[in-house]
């Protein structure tokens, strides 16, 4: 057998355009989302996502690694604003670290997430844990509950598929 033989056929690319294929606006207060792939099993999820100007978002503990990469704008962690993260910028969270986001001017970006992010007030007590299927089932109510078209995203299933063909979707 060759190894042509050996690998999975395909019908169709497992791609997303978040251009075409939208976001969920407001998915928390001046944050839209485009997910891109969501697999709560496994921990992983990958979006893009555009922060108005002023967002700040509560400190968090990282439970995995975080890659972000900057497309528009600058952002920067509250307890670092020397390194400011501009257009083009990449940056890699090592699994526990703990840091507030911060964009003065509005940023976008893409990120890959394995884990979580543990969110914390102000005296380091629990805010919420927010997770792949977090964001899954955040996403699909905020779209239900505002009458927003939920973006089709790449999900686990049986077999990797399109969100609109799983049958393990939120309601």
């Amino acid at each position: 057998m060759s190894i042509a033989q050996a690998i999975k056929h395909q019908d169709y690319l497992l791609t997303i355009n978040t251009k075409r294929d939208g976001e969920v606006k407001n998915a928390l207060p001046g944050v839209h989302v485009s997910p891109c792939f969501l697999d709560p099993d496994n921990g992983v999820w990958v979006v893009y996502a555009r922060f108005e100007p002023n967002t700040i978002l509560p400190r968090h503990f990282h439970t995995g690694t975080v890659h972000f990469f900057t497309t528009a704008g600058s952002w920067s962690y509250v307890e670092y604003p020397n390194d400011v993260q501009t257009a083009g910028s990449y940056l890699f969270e090592p699994a526990g670290s703990i840091h507030t986001f911060s964009s003065k001017e509005g940023t976008e970006g893409f990120m890959v997430i394995e884990g979580a992010n543990v969110n914390l007030n102000d005296d380091d007590s629990l805010m919420f844990i927010m997770d792949s299927g977090w964001i899954e089932k955040t996403l699909h109510a905020v779209a239900k509950q505002t009458g927003q078209k939920m973006p089709r995203y790449i999900k686990p299933n049986s077999a990797v598929d399109f969100s609109d063909k799983a049958s393990n979707n939120p309601e």
